[in-house]
């Protein structure tokens, strides 16, 4: 929903549904979702609030929305990777970590949609965060089919970690904890790969970096 074209030259192209999520994103995302009214995003969007309802029957339902919108760009990030690297998971993993850490700068700017709208959402029956919990359960899902088909003997716990460290590198670069943030969400990612690649006390295959390491390490490709 994002565009290089200045904001009034873009919102006129945008038919009024799109101009309403255009609109609503940039203040959900600058200014929170309680504090922006549907009385500003109207205003944002070059329309009314009636237009608004004609679209969305509350403002819940255009919160839900936008959040889909989101969902659907992650979950459109590992059908990239998949289509990209066909028959490669572990390169599949790494795209996926790869598309977290190259959007790493925006969140340190603007925050994570999906963090900033469950501290914003207590209620889980909202529907906006049903909308989340839906998509982090896919994305658990997809994760975890990947790692088992790229041969990880524990497939859930591999995923687990490998989220872990995803979501934590999003709060770290929300609030500035931790420099070369995309840098080390690779290289962390690719040793959690490696390591449930290697069984416990196994010397490691051709390709895989020994656990703990120091230097360079050779990757399998």
């Amino acid at each position: 929903m994002t565009s290089t074209a200045s904001r009034p030259s873009r919102v006129a192209k945008l038919p009024p549904r799109e101009r309403i999520l255009d609109a609503a994103e940039e203040l959900f995302q600058s200014e929170g979702i309680r504090r922006v009214g549907v009385q500003a995003i109207a205003e944002r969007a070059e329309t009314t609030k009636m237009a608004i309802y004609r679209h969305f029957e509350t403002k819940d339902a255009l919160v839900a929305e936008w959040l889909r919108i989101v969902a659907a760009d992650y979950q459109a990030a590992f059908d990239r990777v998949e289509a990209e690297y066909p028959g490669r998971p572990r390169e599949q993993i790494l795209g996926v970590a790869r598309f977290i850490a190259e959007g790493l700068p925006a969140i340190s700017h603007r925050g994570c949609p999906f963090i900033n709208s469950i501290a914003e959402l207590p209620d889980r029956s909202h529907p906006a965060r049903q909308v989340i919990e839906r998509h982090k359960a896919r994305q658990t899902r997809r994760m975890v089919a990947i790692c088992a088909e790229a041969g990880l003997p524990d497939p859930e716990q591999a995923t687990a970690e490998i989220t872990f460290v995803l979501e934590g590198a999003q709060v770290s670069a929300q609030n500035g904890s931790i420099d070369q943030a995309g840098d080390r969400l690779m290289r962390i990612v690719e040793g959690i790969v490696d390591r449930h690649r290697t069984p416990l006390g196994a010397a490691p295959t051709a390709g895989q970096a020994k656990p703990g390491a120091r230097g360079s390490e050779v990757r399998k490709r």
